[in-house]
C-alpha cells in the first residue's frame, strides 16, 4: 500500500506532493474499509471513517545518504504475533531531521530485505512511538530503481509512515524494529495510532 521511494520522488513540487500524499492515503482508508484483505475487522468497518494522521509536513521529507552493506549481515527480527523473521541488512541511511527544538540532528536508519525480495523495508520507533503512533513501530519500504550500489542517495519521506497490520488484528504477524532503527527524535508525521473499537 505504501511506496516511500517513489511517491516522494514523483512529486515535483509542494502542491503536487500533498495532493499525492492525499490520494494515497484516501486510497489506504478505502482499502482498510472495504477490501476483504483488509486487516480492520469486519464487524467494525461500517464504523470506520479513515485513519488519523498527522498534517503532511516537507520538514519529515529528507534526502538520506547510502551505504551499501558489500557483505549484510543477517538479522532475525522479534515478530510480535508470531516467529522470527530474517533479514539482510543491505545499506544504511544517514540523514538529518529536526529536534524538539528544531534543530537538525543526524539519524541513521539500516535498511533491510528479505530472501528474495528487492523492496527495502524500514521499520522504526521514534519519541512518538507508544504515545502518538503504535506502539510497535511503524514502517516505510522503499523501492529504488536499478542496483542499490549504483544509488548515492534515496528520499525518505516519513510521511508515508505506516502501521503494521498487528496493530488492528492480532491474525497478522509484524516484526518489530531493530534498535539500530530507534531514532532519538519524535517524528510527527506519517500515520498516527489508529484507535479502533
Amino acid at each position: 500500500m505504501t511506496d516511500t521511494a517513489d511517491a516522494a520522488d514523483d512529486a515535483p513540487d509542494d502542491d503536487a506532493w500533498r495532493d499525492r500524499l492525499a490520494e494515497m492515503r484516501a486510497e489506504k482508508d478505502e482499502f482498510l474499509a472495504n477490501d476483504p484483505q483488509s486487516p480492520v475487522d469486519p464487524a467494525l468497518r461500517d464504523d470506520f471513517d479513515g485513519l488519523d494522521y498527522f498534517d503532511p509536513d516537507p520538514a519529515y521529507r529528507v534526502e538520506a545518504d547510502v551505504t551499501v552493506h558489500d557483505d549484510p549481515d543477517t538479522v532475525e527480527l522479534t515478530v510480535r504475533n508470531g516467529t522470527a523473521e530474517r533479514f539482510h541488512e543491505v545499506a544504511t541511511f544517514s540523514f538529518t531531521l529536526p529536534n524538539a527544538e528544531g534543530e537538525p540532528v543526524e539519524q541513521t536508519l539500516t535498511a533491510l530485505r528479505a530472501e528474495g525480495s528487492a523492496a527495502l523495508f524500514l521499520p522504526f520507533r521514534d519519541k512518538t512511538t507508544g504515545q502518538q503512533t503504535y506502539d510497535g513501530g511503524r514502517y516505510m519500504d522503499l523501492h529504488p530503481e536499478g542496483d542499490l550500489d549504483a544509488i548515492d542517495s534515496v528520499t525518505l519521506d516519513f510521511n508515508l509512515a505506516y502501521t503494521p497490520f498487528c496493530a488492528f488484528a492480532d491474525a497478522f504477524a509484524c516484526p518489530l524494529p531493530p534498535t539500530d532503527n530507534w531514532l532519538d527524535v519524535a517524528i510527527p508525521a506519517g500515520e498516527r495510532d489508529p484507535e479502533l473499537n
